[in-house]
C-alpha cells in the first residue's frame, strides 16, 4: 500500500483520514464538522481486504460482529436455564432419557441440542472463544493507530483542521507574546500538559481516559481466559457425591487420591415448644410437621498411598475426622465439600426366601445388596437362585417392557431364577413391590419377601475452582477501565495565529458543554467565547 504524505510533510499510512501531524483531511468527505473517532488514523480492517486472512481480520474487527456474538451467547445461557442442567440431575439420572420422560418433545430437543451440559459444550465454548477474539481484534485494530496519532500530535494545527472542530472562535486581532504566555500559564492552571511553539499552544489532559473501553477488553478477556480455564481438567470441579452411611468412595475430581467415608448422617429438628411456636408457619408449610434445623455428615477423609490397580482395594491413610454441616465445608487441598442434600431411609438390601408355594417350607434366605447385588446365591443342598435381571427404579416404558428410571433404587424389581432338584432348569418370578408374576406359568416355589435395610444417605457438593483469582483480576482490571473511562476526558485545545486573526479549537471526547464551559474561563476575556459547532454538521447532514 502506498503511503500518503501531506504538504506539512509528514507521511501517514495509507487510509488516514487525517494528518496524524498537523490534522489536515486527506480525503474531502464535504462533511462540515471532522470525523474525530481515532483520530483519522488508518485502521488495518478497512485498508486490507484481499487476503483470508484480512477478510477474518475484517469480519472479527466489525462492532456489530461482537455484539450479535455477546447476544447469542446470552441467549444461549437464558436458554440453558430452561431446564435443570446435567450436573443437577437426580442422583443416577441417565440424561439421555430423563429429558425426554420428564420434559416430553422439548426436553428431547433439549437434550439433543446440548443444552443440558451447555458449558460444557463444544459450540458453547466456541461462542466464548469468538467472543476473546472479537474483542482482542477490536482492540489491536483501533488502539495501536489511534495511539500511533495521538503521540505524533504537533502543536501547530492546519487551519482547516480548526475550523472544522466542534468548539471554535475566531479573534480578529494577533496573538501577542504576552497574550500567548498568560494563556499558557492559565492552561497549567487548569492541569494542562501545554505546548508551545512560535507563540502557538496546544494544551491536552485527561489522555489516559482514551484507553478506558480498551482496558475493558483487557479485563474481559482475561475474565473470558479465566472461564475457559474450567475447561482445563483439574482446575476446575463441581461434581455431587451421593455417599450412604458405611460407605467409602473416592472423592470426584481427585482422580482416587482422595477418598471420604460416611461414619454417620444426623438430621436435628425444631423439637422444643419455644421453637415450635417462632417457626410454627415453617414447620406447618413443611408438610410432615418438622423443619430442619441442623443436618450434617460426619466423615473421615483419607488419602490413598498406593497405585490404583483395577480389582484391588486400595491402600488408605487417615488424614482427619470433619462434621460436614451446611456452610461450613470440609475443605483440604483447593477442595472444599458441602453438605447441600441428603435421603432417609433409602433402601439398601431387600431379603427374601426361598419357599414351596404348597406347604411354605422355607429352603434359604438370601440377602440382595440393591446398590451391588451379587448375581448368584447358593442355598445349599441342591437349591440355588440366580438374579437374572435388577431394576432399581422399575417402570414400564412406552413400549410396555419392564425399564429402569435410573440406578437409584427407589423402586427395586427382580428377575429370579429358582433352581431347584426337582427343577434343574430353574423357574422364573418376576418380583417388584407388591407385585409377582410368574411368566412360565404356575411355579412350585417362589421368593417371599423377607424384610427390608435402609440407609440414610448425604449429598454432598466437591468444589474446586483454581480460576477465582484470574477472574478476580480481570474483574478489577475491567473495573478500573470502567472508572477511567467514566470519570475522566481527553480534553485538547489549540490556539494559533493566522492571516485571519486567531484561531481558538477544542475537542473532547464527551461532556463537550464542560469544555466549551472550561475555555470560556481559560481564555478570561482575551478572546472570542467558543462556539458549539454541532448544529453545523446536523445542516450538513440535512444537505446530503
Amino acid at each position: 500500500m502506498n503511503e500518503v504524505k501531506c504538504e506539512c510533510g509528514h507521511v501517514n499510512p495509507f487510509g488516514t483520514v487525517l494528518c496524524e501531524a498537523c490534522g489536515k483531511p486527506l480525503i474531502d468527505d464535504g462533511k462540515k464538522l471532522l470525523d474525530m473517532r481515532y483520530d483519522g488514523s488508518a485502521r488495518r480492517s478497512q485498508v486490507y481486504k484481499k487476503t483470508s486472512i484480512d477478510k477474518v481480520w475484517n469480519f472479527f474487527s466489525s462492532v456489530k460482529v461482537g455484539v450479535w456474538l455477546i447476544v447469542i451467547t446470552l441467549v444461549a445461557s437464558a436458554i440453558g436455564s430452561f431446564l435443570p442442567q446435567e450436573t443437577f440431575l437426580p442422583r443416577n439420572a441417565q440424561a439421555n432419557t430423563y429429558y425426554k420422560e420428564q420434559y416430553g418433545l422439548f426436553g428431547d430437543i433439549y437434550y439433543f441440542l446440548g443444552f443440558h451440559n451447555l458449558y460444557g459444550s463444544w459450540w458453547y465454548l466456541l461462542l466464548i472463544a469468538s467472543i476473546g477474539i472479537s474483542l482482542v481484534i477490536c482492540s489491536l485494530d483501533r488502539v495501536i493507530p489511534l495511539y500511533r496519532a495521538l503521540k505524533k500530535q504537533r502543536t501547530v494545527r492546519n487551519e482547516n483542521f480548526m475550523e472544522r472542530q466542534r468548539i471554535f472562535s475566531r479573534t480578529d486581532k494577533e496573538l501577542s507574546a504576552d497574550l500567548s504566555q498568560k494563556l499558557y500559564q492559565l492552561m497549567k492552571k487548569k492541569r494542562y500538559r501545554v505546548r508551545e511553539e512560535n507563540g502557538n499552544l496546544f494544551a491536552e489532559k485527561g489522555r489516559f481516559s482514551r484507553w478506558g473501553p480498551y482496558v475493558n477488553h483487557i479485563g474481559l478477556i482475561i475474565f473470558l481466559v479465566g472461564a475457559m480455564l474450567r475447561f482445563v481438567p483439574g482446575i476446575y470441579v463441581d461434581e455431587v457425591l451421593w455417599i450412604r452411611e458405611g460407605e467409602t468412595l473416592p472423592i470426584p475430581g481427585t482422580d482416587g487420591e482422595y477418598y471420604l467415608k460416611n461414619n454417620q448422617f444426623i438430621r436435628e429438628t425444631y423439637n422444643s415448644q419455644n421453637e415450635k411456636e417462632i417457626f410454627s408457619e415453617a414447620i406447618n408449610a413443611a408438610g410432615d410437621g418438622s423443619v430442619a434445623k441442623n443436618f450434617q455428615t460426619n466423615v473421615e477423609l483419607f488419602n490413598r498411598e498406593d497405585t490404583i490397580v483395577h480389582g484391588k482395594t486400595p491402600e488408605l491413610s487417615k488424614i482427619k475426622d470433619e462434621e460436614i454441616k451446611v456452610n461450613e465445608p470440609l475443605k483440604f487441598d483447593s477442595f472444599a465439600l458441602y453438605q447441600v442434600d441428603f435421603k432417609e431411609s433409602e433402601l439398601n438390601q431387600m431379603a427374601f426366601q426361598l419357599i414351596q408355594k404348597s406347604n411354605g417350607k422355607s429352603f434359604g434366605r438370601i440377602k440382595v445388596d440393591l446398590v451391588n447385588p451379587e448375581a448368584n446365591y447358593d442355598l445349599g443342598n441342591g437349591y440355588k437362585v440366580k438374579l437374572s435381571s435388577y431394576l432399581p427404579d422399575f417402570y414400564f416404558n412406552s413400549s410396555g417392557e419392564p425399564d429402569t428410571k435410573s440406578r437409584v433404587p427407589n423402586n427395586p424389581a427382580f428377575v429370579f431364577t429358582m433352581i431347584t432338584p426337582d427343577h434343574p432348569d430353574g423357574e422364573k418370578s418376576f418380583v417388584a413391590i407388591q407385585e409377582t408374576i410368574e411368566p412360565s406359568g404356575e411355579n412350585e416355589f417362589q421368593m417371599k419377601f423377607d424384610g427390608v435395610e435402609t440407609k440414610n444417605v448425604s449429598g454432598l457438593t466437591v468444589r474446586k475452582d483454581l480460576t477465582l483469582p484470574v477472574l478476580a483480576v480481570g474483574g478489577i482490571i475491567f473495573m478500573i477501565g470502567v472508572v477511567q473511562g467514566m470519570y475522566w476526558q481527553h480534553r485538547r485545545i489549540w490556539i494559533r495565529s493566522s492571516e485571519s486573526g486567531i484561531l481558538l479549537a477544542g475537542h473532547t471526547n464527551k461532556n463537550w458543554h464542560g469544555l466549551q464551559k472550561e475555555i470560556s474561563q481559560l481564555i478570561d476575556g482575551e478572546l472570542a467565547p467558543p462556539e458549539d459547532q454541532s448544529h453545523l454538521q446536523k445542516k450538513a447532514a440535512k444537505i446530503v
